[in-house]
């Protein structure tokens, strides 16, 4: 195994970065105050990554992952999403959050997936109308094609939401939390499912959970963010691990030791000779 990841580490070196994020200190303020979300926070993510924020509550990593969107301007740092910095919204980086809900009630499955292609005038009707189809029949809904939201699951709601966002072919996908709101049976299907897709599209995937086993199951790195304001306290390797490594004693070690790494700011940095957690903890 560990000549597996050190030949990922080095492949990885190889490459250039899709996404860089250079010391983004974010802030955002109430009526009382200007409240400091991140705090210098770095990492890049490769082509193809499932790379993942984790963190506790009020660390900032739904604020960064709409800073990557460009809806939030960082006040200290840049963002650059394949050589060119990020300063506004674009179709190269399409968020899916985890109200599924907003897909309006009035039109179709279809009609929603072709929706962001005709708005932004991506592609016209027919070709839209394919490519919607296209990745429909990948998610599973092709039959559902031309139900209303009303009468979908919420599992269903969230393929939807997803085949939505693919069919724009980001160049980064970034989802939100997509599956807190689901049921426990429905979420970890939901994870299958993701992950399925991935192996058939290979989609590079920036995703945000606190949930420190979604991201063992989903993340092929994961970025430990601590508590508020966030910071960086390590970076993860979880190449080894998928659903079937839930309950396996490796799962559940490096789990406790990730919560150890969130929470405890004295506990130990990962020792070098341990490949799977690099660490890249900064001075508090």
């Amino acid at each position: 195994m560990n000549a597996v990841l050190q030949g990922h580490t080095a492949s990885a070196s190889a490459l250039a970065a899709l996404l860089h994020v250079d010391k983004v200190s974010l802030e955002y303020k109430t009526p009382q105050r200007v409240v400091r979300a991140t705090h210098e926070v770095s990492f890049d993510v490769y082509p193809g990554d499932r790379f993942v924020l984790l963190g506790p509550s009020g660390c900032g990593k739904s604020t960064l992952l709409k800073s990557v969107a460009g809806f939030i301007e960082p006040r200290d740092g840049e963002i650059r999403l394949d050589g060119q910095r990020v300063s506004e919204p674009g179709p190269d980086r399409i968020v899916v959050f985890q109200e599924f809900d907003q897909l309006p009630p009035w039109k179709t499955v279809k009609q929603n997936v072709m929706f962001p292609l005709l708005a932004s005038r991506t592609l016209k009707r027919r070709e839209a109308e394919e490519r919607a189809l296209h990745y429909l029949e990948k998610v599973g809904l092709a039959a559902f094609a031309d139900a209303y939201p009303h009468t979908l699951s919420g599992g269903m709601k969230a393929r939807v939401a997803i085949a939505r966002a693919l069919a724009m072919q980001p160049k980064i996908l970034l989802m939100d939390e997509p599956f807190a709101a689901l049921d426990a049976l429905t979420r970890r299907k939901m994870q299958e499912e993701l992950l399925q897709l991935w192996d058939e599209v290979r989609f590079t995937l920036l995703f945000v959970t606190h949930s420190i086993e979604e991201a063992l199951v989903v993340g092929n790195r994961i970025l430990l963010l601590s508590p508020h304001p966030g910071r960086v306290r390590a970076e993860i390797n979880a190449h080894p691990f998928d659903l079937h490594s839930l309950g396996g004693v490796d799962f559940q070690h490096t789990a406790q030791r990730i919560h150890r790494l969130l929470f405890d700011e004295d506990a130990e940095p990962p020792v070098e000779s341990d490949l799977r957690f690099q660490d890249i903890r900064i001075s508090y």
